[in-house]
Formats: C-alpha cells, structure tokens, sequence
C-alpha cells in the first residue's frame, strides 16, 4: 500500500512550521502514482486539501461565463422569492398520447424488442443488437454470436444512435447549393446516363471508401460490365493499405491477417494499436486480456512487448514498453529479427532500445509458435513484410496467427490515378459515395481545385459536409439503422444490415443510387440485398435462411477462406528520414476518429483516453521538450513543413519520445455541424493539412515556432480528484509478487451506521483493473443507458461533465520521459453500506433501499450539493443549468424510456442501473408466480430455475459494453455468482477503505509480467 504524505521538520523553517513531503516509494520499493506532472512535481493548488475549493461550491459555481453571479443577480432583482416561484410553477406543454388503431403484433408497451444488425466502421461490419421501444432504436449492445463484438462494444458503435438521431444530419437534396429534390437528380442522372450508355460509360467515376458489402461489390462489378469504360476508384483516410502492402511484398499476393491472441505467451507489438485502431480491435482485446486474467487460481499471464511511436492504450498495457520516434521502429524490428537470427544486423540502436530488443528476442525465442509480432498501420509496407517473415521463422502461422481471402472487395484503383484522369480531361461525371475526401485527403493533391474541374459532380452523405460544398449535387445518406444492406467483419463473417426505423429525413442508401444509375432507379435497398443472396444460397430453402439470418446477425458459414502462404526474406531498409525539426506522427482520435464523428457531442465530450482532453485536439509534445522550448499547457504553436502550417495548442504527454509529436485527425471541420464545427466555430485543428501522399502517417523535419497566444482546453484529468486522499487508489504489482500483494484490511466495527441484514439481493461489483484498456466503451455505454446530457466545452472546463463513470488514469515512475502506464481505473458510485452522502441530505432524497443501492430520489431534491460535498469518491454531479435539450423532437425519440430525464438543479449519479435490476425483478417475480399453477414438478422447477435466471443475468450498461470483461456486477447474495467470487479474492479490495465507508464496488489490482 502506498504511504500516506508525512510531515517532516524543515530545519529552515520559523520554530513550529513543517514542510510537507511526499513519499516517492511504499515499503515495497514500489512506485508512487501520479495523475500528471504538476502532482508529480507538486506544483498546483490541488496538492494541499486544506486550500483546495472544489469548482461546485466557489463563489462564481451559480455564475455563466461572462454573467453576473446568481448572487448579484438576487440583490439586483430584489424579488428572488417570486421569481423562484415563477420559475417553480412553469408547466411544460402538454403532449398527447395517441393510441393505436391497430397495435403490431409483436410490439408490447414497455417492452423492448432487439434486432441484430450490423454496423461498419472502416468498411468493416462489427456485430450489434439494438434495443426499439415502440419503433424507436435507444440502445446498442453487441452481438454474443457475432466474431468481431463477442457481445461488446466500442465508443463508436454506442455512439451511433446519437448519430441517428442527429438533427444536424442533411436532411434536403440540394443542387448548386438550392434545396431541390430526388427526383429532379434522377432526371438529370438519367440524361446523363443515356449520353454513357451510348460510350460505354466513358468518362463515368465512382469513388468510395473501402467496401466490404457483398451486395454492394456485386452492384459495382454489374455496372462496370454495364458501362466497361468507367472505373471504380477507393480512398480512406485510416485504411489498411500498409498492411495489404506488407502483405503482397511478403507473400506475392494480397491477404488478410487475422490474429488469435488469446493463444500468444508473447506478444510484439511494433507500433500496432491492437486494442483501438484495428478492425477487429473489440475481440482482440476480450482474446488479449484473457490471457492475462490473474486469479488466485491462475498466476499465469502472457507478455506484452510494445515498441510505439507515441502512448496509445496497447502500450499502456505492455509489461515492457519502448517508446521512440515512429521513423525508427523499423529499425527495432530489424534489429529484434538479427537477434533471433532472422536477419542481418542493419543499424545501431540506443542502449535502451537494445535492451528492449534482448529481452524480446529472449521471449520469442522461448516461445516459438507460441508467440506473435504484429506490425501497426501507421509503419511502412517494409515492416509489415518483416513482422510476416519474422512470424514464420517462430513457426506462428496456422497457430497464432492466420491468413485469409481478402475481405475488402477487390478491383479499386487508387485515388491518385482519379485525379490524373481528371486532370487529363477524361472524366465528366463523378459519383462519391460516402468519405470526404474534401476534407481529409492528402494536402499536396489539391483535391478540391481538381474536382473543380469535373463537369458533374454528385455527393452521397449523411452530412451536408467540406465535399458536399464541392459538389454540383449533394445527397442525403440513410444511417445504417434505417436502411438495408450487408457487410462483412475482419474474418470474412458476413452480417445482414437491417433498419430499426424507417428514414427520419428523405434519404437514400448507395444500393438505392447504384441502381439509379444502373437504369434501375425503382429497385429499392432490401430489393438489392435480398436478391443478391437469393442468387447466392439458391431457391430451395432461402426463405428459412433469410430469417434464420436476420435473427442471428450472422450468415452462417460465410468467413473468409484459409490460405497457404509463405513470407519472402525481408525487404530493404527503407530510406532514413532527413531533415532537422521535429517528427510528427499522425494518428486517428480516440473519439472522433478520422472526423466523420465530429459532431456528435457524446465523443467530442469524452474525455480521451490517454490526455483526458475533451472537445478538441493538440500538439503532443514530449515533457522535456516543452521545457526546452519554453511552452506551456495550451499555448499556441505553429507547425511548417514544405510551405504548409498549421497552428494549434501543445499539451504535455508523458511517454512521448522526445524530438516527436503527435497530432490527431479529425479536428478543425468546417461543415461539421453546430457540434463539430464550422466556418465561424471550429473544433481543434485540421492536422490533414500537413499530411502528404508520402508522409501519411510521420513527418519529418516540421518546425515548431511557439506563439504569444494560448488556448484554453477542456481536461478532466483533475476536475474528479478524491481529494488528499490519492496515496492508495491505484494498485500495480508485479505477478511474481502476488502473494505479497497487500490484503484487505479487517472491517471496522467502529460506526455509527446500524447494520442492516440483506435477506434478498445484495448488489454489489467488482472492477478489474488488469481487465481494463481505458477504452471508454463503458463511458459512452453509461450516458446512452442512462439519458445523460452533454454539457459543452465551457462547464467542462469548469469541471461540469456529467459523466456517471470515470475512468481515471495514473502514471507510476519518478518522471515524465520514464512514466509507467498509464494505468486505469474506472470508478463509478461506489454504493457504500455506511454511505456519507446520506446523512447530511435534509430532504432525504439520496436513500438506501433494501438490497443495498444508494438511490437518488430526483423529485425531492433541492441542489443543496452537500452530498457531493461529503462524497470522498467525486461520483455525484449537479446540474447548473437545463442541460438536457428538451426541445428538439429527434432527441426525444432517442432516450430510454425507463429512465427519468433529469432537470435543472438536481444531483444525479451511478445507479447500478437500476432500471436493469427492474427489468430483472419483474421478469422474476412473474416466474415465481406462474410457480403456484404450475402442474408438475418439472414445470415448478423450470420455473424457479428461470427465474434465478433472470436475476443472474442482470448486467449494467458498463458490464455489458465492456470488451475485456473487466466490470463484473451482480448478487453478493448468490455463492455461485461470479462478482461473488471476486469478491473473496485475496487481492480484493475498495477504495479509501480506511474510511469505513463499506463500498459495494471493489476492485483487482493492476498486475504487470515484468
């Protein structure tokens, strides 16, 4: 346990006076843990408790930027009696319930259906159910059956039903910027096809992103038979060209990489974040963790190796890390492929970086066909082809890694040979489905001032967005829970996409737009897909496959096939980066990814996993350097490279390799919407403008020149500090040591609280800090269940965020350049037994209840705040101001019925869901009645045992979207549930336990195989 500060003696000090000193290492030797470099150095107001104020409860907390103070406001007014009156007797409009004519057949009020579908990100499907209450889509969970969710989620698949809903989201068909209609595009495609029907589609383009629809590759391929001298052309700004690069140099021949981590002793990952960026990123986490689950029973845990080129949540994980600049990581891998004696020896290394490459080497060798070497998207096609050949000789192909049939359809040609053509004159007519190359192509290709020159132009979008602008026609595009299609997953496995809802705003999908100009501008999206696989499975029994495959979410048997493949030697050293400066690296957000999630407000709000920022991006910057610069936290830099800047705040990011930064895509959108930024309010800033054809990923020799302004950025890193307290929070051991791990504390039975016997269910969770990647998953899941509202920038930066569930990270070491982790902790309310919040609430709205939640009772609150005040944890939070937008109607359709939509000046927090737990005790209880008319015995017992069921099978909204299983919630009651069992690990423990406050949530330490 790490110590307590201690007073000690300055013997400069006047008689009386201490100083206060921190210790750096517990009794252990182990490290202390530290939440940034002001605390790490212990500079900041918030080191010492007895001056610290927290925000909600300063003069100015009542008080809107640039307003007067609520207290001002009250003198001046005089009347603040009526006023609160006024405000008290405000009635909402009314709002009637119409009932049904005649109700659907399946659709119970109250009751919640789930269909499966798919959504894609990439191009690549990623299974989901969605939850529809009366035909409105609210939730999304992921598939059980599905390979590439396993039943998780990410941020960005849970955040999708706000981006259906999105009122910004286009909405209109316009032409020249005028509103106009489908059916005028229909009739100027029309006249247009007629003139590329009679040469053979001359001059016709289609450019798209990566495409993995069957249905779709098929309507492409029909209508370049159609019209043989069109062409297909593909552009993503975050894609996988790299790897399928790597992947021909090594083999000849383009496959795909499918990696089973879950069979790996040892792992390498050289700039590979496996755990976010990959598309089968969800079950490579739940594969990867299951091999590091620490249990009383199970000591064992594989071996992360993570060489990177900036701090990603795969490198926090790694047991040993080796952080340098991305331009030399292909040296590493060479290096680590002559110690194996794979390879000659090609270049010389840092002490540190050798050391790293012995001890990897050491590993492989030891493990061979045990053992696995993944390559990043972000290093050259020279690494990939290493990190294949380098698997082959560890004998890894067929055990832990695989290869198969390409997912992505097949016969694209690039975007640089598009704009050739068009500055060639020969092409006319240019269909965009989907992207915005506008925005994020390479800046030395000057997209727009050469699309500028293509006579006809049309955009398929869901937003009116940067090519849009560019275009002679835009078209709205349906989200993908309002329209039919397909696609497949990293391993093949196709999925049937099917709409939840019919369009909220006239738009079409591109199934229904490659019909149009097929000549078929009748045939509608289910048409297309349907048919599609009628023609593949055959007439005899389709019907029974059909439905079978809607419900299931999965086309059986439809996983790409195996091939045998051998790697080639290694390719040659690629060129050395030349030039002074610094190297940037480029890399998608965490959030909003490559921008197309710009303006939704769920993930401009979350605070990144790593910096904790929120609603913008920076300039990364290594500590040390931004001391020898002379920088500080927010101020304005501006970033050259061949003639091109851009200018943006610097952030510290301990871990950074010093001469390196990282900037992250997606930021500074012009046609965003009123979220994600426009002409007059950007978001961040657009990091595209520096990135070449050549340079996608590092840029070398950019110079930074450091400005007089600064920028204020909304980070939550200190805003939820369990204040004073912060000296045993966290716990990091070593697996060799887990036997001298500490061990809980004895309860005390010092209290004031009465002990209160739970007879029935007693709720309580378990938080598996070694499980946990810091992803977010469970964030974004919490605010979509619960009907949380997004507060802006501003009272994020005035530490507002209504976020129920915190993960909070914390670095371990003695500085920034060395710093260990970070390491996460997700801390929810902790539903304490002797709970503080309780007491001093004078209207009694936070409550006990029978099976031990801490419940809110919204409608007797009154914002005294004093249970937040006396909280040790900082898990409640207070709504200032009317958060929640009651006013735009497509909001309204998007939240959870079971759940209240809470008002201004109420405090909220972590309920365990209680909802959920409704949810099961109704479905128990119906069971436990239907026991008494039961006629036999196997009826009663069925009965009884669904019923059990149904209380066992209650998962919070964090349980469930976790992909590494990490949060584990259920009866403490039950001997045989599984947070039962964690409960009584020897290594078990609950925060600030020498409070006495009794939590119901606990947590396993954070175990490193170092």
């Amino acid at each position: 346990m790490n110590q307590p500060a201690e007073k000690f003696e300055d013997p400069n000090a006047a008689d009386g006076e201490y100083i206060r000193i921190e210790r750096r290492t517990d009794d252990l030797g182990r490290p202390r843990f530290w939440r940034s470099a002001d605390e790490l150095h212990g500079t900041g107001p918030f080191l010492d408790p007895q001056e610290f104020v927290w925000p909600e409860f300063t003069a100015e907390a009542d008080q809107p930027p640039g307003e007067p103070s609520r207290r001002t406001f009250l003198k001046v007014m005089g009347a603040s009696l009526a006023l609160a009156g006024l405000y008290g007797c405000t009635r909402r409009p009314e709002e009637k319930i119409v009932p049904y004519v005649r109700q659907p057949e399946q659709l119970v009020p109250g009751v919640p259906l789930f269909f499966a579908t798919a959504l894609t990100l990439g191009g690549y499907a990623r299974g989901v159910l969605v939850e529809s209450h009366e035909g409105r889509p609210t939730k999304i969970e992921g598939n059980p059956d599905h390979p590439a969710s396993l039943g998780a989620t990410d941020v960005f698949m849970q955040a999708e039903i706000l981006s259906l809903y999105d009122p910004d989201r286009s909405q209109v068909v316009t032409h020249d910027g005028d509103i106009s209609n489908w059916d005028s595009f229909l009739a100027a495609l029309e006249a247009q096809m007629r003139q590329k029907r009679a040469t053979g589609g001359a001059g016709l383009r289609l450019l798209t992103e990566t495409i993995t629809s069957p249905t779709l590759a098929a309507q492409i391929r029909d209508l370049l038979k159609q019209f043989p001298r069109a062409r297909w052309h593909r552009y993503d700004p975050i894609g996988c060209d790299n790897a399928r690069a790597g992947a021909t140099a090594a083999f000849g021949r383009d496959v795909r990489s499918v990696y089973h981590f879950d069979r790996a002793d040892v792992i390498v990952s050289l700039d590979s974040n496996f755990l976010l960026e990959d598309p089968g990123s969800v079950r490579y986490a739940w594969e990867f963790i299951n091999g590091r689950r620490v249990r009383n029973t199970k000591r064992q845990m594989n071996r992360l190796f993570v060489v990177e080129g900036t701090p990603t949540i795969t490198g926090a994980m790694a047991d040993v890390r080796l952080t340098i600049k991305a331009s030399q990581i292909e040296l590493a891998a060479r290096a680590l492929a002559h110690a194996i004696g794979a390879a000659p020896e090609s270049g010389r290394l840092s002490a540190e970086a050798s050391k790293w490459v012995e001890e990897a080497a050491a590993a492989l060798d030891a493990h061979q066909g045990k053992a696995l070497i993944v390559a990043g998207e972000s290093q050259p096609p020279a690494v990939h082809a290493l990190a294949h050949w380098l698997n082959q000789q560890l004998t890894n192909p067929g055990k832990t890694v695989e290869y198969l049939e390409p997912v992505e359809a097949p016969g694209a040609s690039s975007l640089i040979e598009l704009l050739e053509d068009i500055d060639s004159g020969s092409v006319d007519t240019l269909l965009i489905l989907g992207g915005n190359p506008a925005y994020d192509a390479p800046a030395d290709l000057h997209f727009t001032q050469r699309l500028s020159k293509v006579p006809l132009r049309a955009h398929l979008s869901r937003y009116n967005d940067e090519t849009s602008y560019h275009c002679h026609w835009h078209l709205p595009e349906s989200h993908s829970l309002e329209s039919w299609s397909d696609a497949r997953a990293f391993d093949g496995t196709s999925t049937i996409i099917q709409p939840l809802i019919a369009p909220l705003y006239p738009s079409k999908s591109a199934h229904e737009l490659l019909a149009a100009v097929a000549g078929k501008p009748s045939l509608s999206g289910y048409e297309s897909v349907r048919n599609h696989w009628q023609a593949q499975h055959g007439s005899d029994d389709f019907e029974d496959f059909w439905q079978k495959t809607l419900s299931s979410g999965v086309v059986a048997g439809s996983a790409a096939r195996p091939v045998q493949v051998s790697a080639k030697a290694p390719l040659p050293m690629s060129e050395p980066s030349s030039g002074t400066g610094f190297e940037v690296a480029f890399r998608p957000d965490p959030c909003i990814w490559d921008g197309r999630f710009a303006n939704n407000g769920w993930l401009q709000e979350l605070p990144k996993p790593l910096t904790k920022l929120t609603w913008d991006n920076a300039v990364l910057m290594s500590p040390a350097d931004m001391k020898a610069q002379g920088l500080t936290n927010g101020q304005i830099v501006e970033l050259r490279s061949e003639g091109r800047s851009v200018t943006g705040p610097v952030w510290p990011l301990p871990g950074q390799p010093r001469g390196a930064l990282t900037v992250h895509l997606g930021y500074g959108r012009t046609r965003a919407g009123r979220v994600g930024g426009n002409q007059q309010e950007r978001r961040g800033f657009n990091a595209y403008l520096l990135r070449t054809l050549s340079n996608r990923w590092t840029l070398p020799g950019v110079q930074l020149s450091p400005q007089s302004a600064t920028q204020e950025l909304a980070c939550t890193q200190h805003t939820q500090l369990m204040h004073g307290r912060e000296h045993d929070l966290i716990r990091v051991e070593e697996i060799g040591a887990y036997d001298k791990a500490p061990k809980p504390r004895k309860k005390v039975p010092l209290t004031l609280y009465p002990e209160y016997p739970y007879k029935g269910n007693a709720w309580g969770m378990v938080i598996d800090q070694n499980a946990c990647i810091g992803c977010n998953a469970c964030v974004i899941a919490c605010v979509s269940e619960n009907n949380i509202p997004v507060v802006g920038k501003d009272e994020v930066a005035r530490g507002r965020e209504m976020h129920w569930l915190r993960v909070d990270a914390y670095y371990g070491g003695e500085d920034e350049a060395s710093a260990e982790g970070p390491y996460f902790q997700p801390v929810p309310c902790m539903h304490c037994e002797k709970a503080p919040c309780e007491v001093v609430c004078p209207v009694n709205a936070t409550v006990h209840d029978e099976e031990g939640l801490n419940n809110m009772v919204y409608n007797r609150c009154v914002g005294t705040r004093y249970c937040s005040n006396n909280c040790p944890y900082k898990v409640r939070r207070f709504n200032f101001y009317q958060y929640q937008d009651d006013k735009t109607e497509q909001f309204k359709l998007m939240r959870n019925p079971d759940v209240t939509v809470r008002s201004r000046g109420v405090m909220e927090k972590c309920t365990y869901c209680v909802q959920r737990i409704n949810a099961g005790r109704i479905e128990a209880k119906k069971n436990e009645a239907a026991m008494v008319d039961a006629k036999t015995l196997q009826e009663r017992e069925a009965l009884r045992t669904r019923a059990t069921q149904a209380i066992a099978q209650i998962q919070t909204a964090c349980q469930q979207a976790c992909p590494t299983d990490a949060i584990i919630f259920g009866n403490l009651n039950d001997p045989h549930a599984p947070v039962t069992h964690l409960r009584s690990e020897p290594t078990n423990y609950v925060l600030l336990e020498e409070l006495n406050t009794q939590p119901r949530t606990s947590y396993l330490p954070r175990f490193r195989n170092a």
